[in-house]
């Protein structure tokens, strides 16, 4: 088999014990994805797995054999996807070091919301998710900003929410 990393087929490495951020960064010299702490604590190493967010210092790669995997260098292969707009728009960063995983984070979180899944501050579990702030800071509660630009980051989270409502 093969993993499809933005596109592209890669065979996984023969060493089971390599991490999947480690195959992106180190072996494939994809490095939007950030190593934080290595622990799964910070959320900088977020990447897309069959669309759904994962933390690549905690997946080894051997285990998205046969998946796809999409990095920041994916959802910006074809110009600015809207998130790293809004991102830019709304000052979304500082650093810069997280947002590569806010951002795939967000991406995934949005996909969650329009598939109707509640996190623990929904109020209403009888209808559509109504993207709040404090439902954005929930689900984005995973992915940290030392920087302190939280602020930036739930705005263009929210207006990208918004443009695909309209």
């Amino acid at each position: 088999m093969a993993i499809r990393i933005n596109g592209t087929e890669v065979a996984p490495p023969e060493d089971a014990r390599v991490s999947l951020l480690d195959l992106l960064r180190e072996r494939l010299h994809l490095t939007g994805t950030k190593l934080g702490c290595n622990q799964g604590a910070c959320g900088a190493c977020t990447v897309l797995v069959d669309g759904n967010r994962v933390l690549s210092c905690l997946t080894l790669a051997v285990q998205v054999d046969g998946r796809t995997v999409t990095t920041i260098e994916g959802l910006g292969a074809d110009g600015l996807h809207p998130l790293q707009a809004a991102f830019l728009e709304h000052d979304g960063l500082q650093c810069g070091y997280c947002t590569p995983g806010q951002i795939c984070a967000a991406s995934a979180m949005l996909a969650e919301v329009e598939a109707g899944v509640p996190s623990y501050v929904t109020r209403d579990l009888s209808g559509p998710v109504r993207l709040s702030r404090d439902e954005v800071r929930e689900r984005m509660s995973g992915n940290l900003c030392r920087c302190g630009a939280h602020n930036g980051i739930v705005d263009a989270i929210l207006a990208v929410a918004a443009e695909r409502a309209a």
